[in-house]
């Protein structure tokens, strides 16, 4: 089934810059900032924010953006998905005012964020769960089951037929062909492949060599910018097998593997399946900075284990005063049960209760 877009959306497809300005809002009724116990008309607060960084959650920004404008007036607020690595340049430029990233700050980043910083630190706030999906395009062949090791062989070139041996292991019911695999990897710098190469890393050492990392390093296969381009890709070719992010593989139309786990599952890749592997995840950060660590070989029961978490870059304390208000009010509606609610339709997953309690209570606390 095709994921419905939102209005938004279709705005967003024709500017990479995602403001308020630009997509209006659906409901002409008049905001009602009290309509939500998460978003109060305390949250609400007047002026423009301006931030940029990871592509991946941009639908996300786009529906927030929405949400936020209608329920409080006088705002304007711009998002460009310039990726991950130029959105924390310009936080740490100061011309951005938050940045989203596809990881946590860097050990070499940190200092240079923090100087940004009036008076505080800079911090890591996860705020969207992306699942991570491996999606195929094999002519009569249905619910595909791969385990990790057999998927690192697979994009290593190691498996090069759907008839292979280690694919009929985790698929013993399956009628595979015996067509050659096409695999299909991102050919611009990704933080969905530097997360896809870390999972291969931490469950196959063996059969992956190549590492973690925002390009990709092994050889062969196609390369196709974006996730778009992957999934275009892998739905031309019959024997295609490709990683992206999931809401374009649902648009495609494309079949999505289940992966198997820690717990010895093949796991289906659901919003409720990718929240448990974050819910396991350990907070390495100290305080309101809520840096984590995926346990890719979560042992939790129906946990799919390939996502990443993009994360909101922000000060702790030393925001402009003209801009504080507005940030916690923005944030506070992203990491809000009504905000996080948004998300499914757009191909992510909820932050867990857990997490997201977290997340809500630094953003209060940001000063």
């Amino acid at each position: 089934m095709k994921l419905q877009r939102h209005g938004t959306l279709a705005c967003l497809a024709l500017t990479a810059t995602l403001a308020l300005s630009a997509c209006g809002s659906d409901n002409n009724e008049p905001a009602n900032p009290s309509a939500s116990g998460s978003s109060a008309a305390a949250d609400c607060a007047t002026g423009t924010l301006n931030a940029q960084g990871s592509s991946a959650q941009k639908n996300a920004m786009a529906e927030w953006i929405k949400a936020y404008q209608q329920k409080c007036q006088g705002v304007t607020i711009n998002y460009e998905p310039s990726g991950s690595g130029a959105g924390i340049e310009a936080f740490i430029a100061g011309t951005a005012d938050f940045a989203g990233s596809d990881s946590a700050l860097k050990e070499d980043q940190q200092p240079k964020a923090d100087a940004r910083c009036a008076t505080g630190k800079a911090i890591n706030l996860p705020m969207v769960i992306g699942p991570v999906a491996v999606a195929y395009n094999l002519n009569g062949v249905e619910n595909l089951q791969l385990k990790p090791a057999t998927l690192a062989k697979i994009f290593a070139g190691k498996i090069t037929k759907w008839d292979d041996a280690a694919i009929k292991a985790d698929n013993p019911d399956a009628k595979l062909p015996a067509t050659t695999i096409q695999t299909v990897h991102r050919s611009d710098s990704s933080g969905t492949t530097d997360n896809f190469t870390d999972f291969l890393a931490k469950t196959s050492e063996a059969d992956w060599t190549f590492g973690k990392a925002k390009e990709w390093k092994a050889p062969g296969g196609t390369g196709a910018k974006g996730s778009d381009g992957v999934a275009s890709a892998v739905k031309q070719a019959d024997g295609a097998i490709g990683y992206m992010e999931w809401s374009f593989a649902e648009n495609a139309d494309l079949g999505i593997a289940k992966i198997g786990n820690g717990a010895g599952e093949f796991a289906e890749l659901t919003a409720e399946a990718a929240g448990k592997t974050i819910a396991g995840a350990e907070v390495t950060g100290q305080g309101n900075d809520l840096k984590m660590k995926i346990d890719y070989n979560t042992k939790e029961a129906g946990a799919y284990p390939i996502v990443l978490v993009t994360y909101e870059i922000v000060c702790e304390k030393g925001t402009a005063a003209d801009k504080l208000n507005l940030v916690k009010g923005f944030l506070g509606h992203a990491a809000s049960t009504e905000g996080q609610a948004e998300l499914t339709e757009l191909g992510y997953a909820p932050l867990p209760e857990t997490v997201r309690t977290k997340v809500e209570t630094a953003v209060k606390s940001l000063s």
